[in-house]
């Protein structure tokens, strides 16, 4: 299996800082070093921002991933406590991965009624049973390879599928018809573009090697 289909992350807590801040780009790169190796500030926080948490940014957006819900909280008040001193306002929010439902689950502040009426039914639609028919193409050499990983990763999703043969498809291409909750699905559907994409790659690389 490629590592299309392998890829994870082990930082399944994020926090969410939403900055008011006019400087986007400066302001945040700044607080970023604060965070991670300021001299003035790297005694209040040592110990307190382990370098296992990863700290991003995206606009006024700034994010910290930890592995562990107790590591956040640590890296919360750290984060809160430099935008005190730089009194910058921000709004700030904890999710954990809902690995079932593939995404963010707000946990800190709890979901309004109207977040959580919101999300249930957008959860029942994710979890609706379908059955979508998918084409792909993939290098002739390595197409049962292809299948099998195919085959393998939908079993690890809990998908019914199913290799379909159709006379009108070209000898490089490979239909699946899978059934099962539409999250999953769609997990497949890009799991399956993410490989067919890696073993073309793949085939090109071993079919133009002098060996």
């Amino acid at each position: 299996m490629t590592q299309a289909l392998e890829a994870s992350t082990e930082q399944d807590w994020r926090l969410s800082a939403e900055l008011d801040v006019q400087d986007t780009a400066g302001s945040l790169h700044e607080l970023i070093g604060r965070l991670r190796g300021s001299e003035e500030l790297v005694g209040a926080i040592e110990g307190v921002v382990p370098h296992d948490v990863v700290i991003t940014q995206d606009g006024k957006l700034l994010f910290a991933y930890a592995a562990e819900e107790g590591t956040l909280t640590a890296v919360r008040g750290a984060i809160e406590d430099v935008l005190r001193r730089e009194q910058i306002d921000a709004t700030v929010r904890i999710s954990h991965w809902d690995d079932r439902l593939d995404e963010w689950r707000q946990t800190d502040p709890p979901p309004s009624s109207e977040e959580a009426a919101s999300e249930a039914v957008s959860e029942r639609e994710a979890g609706a049973i379908e059955t979508r028919t998918l084409v792909v193409s993939t290098g002739r050499e390595i197409r049962a390879e292809f299948e099998q990983t195919m085959r393998n990763w939908a079993a690890k999703l809990d998908l019914e599928c199913l290799l379909v043969e159709h006379g009108h498809l070209l000898t490089t291409q490979v239909c699946f018809t899978v059934t099962g909750p539409k999250r999953k699905i769609d997990e497949f559907a890009d799991g399956l573009r993410a490989e067919e994409r890696a073993t073309i790659r793949t085939e090109r690389v071993v079919m133009s090697s002098p060996l």
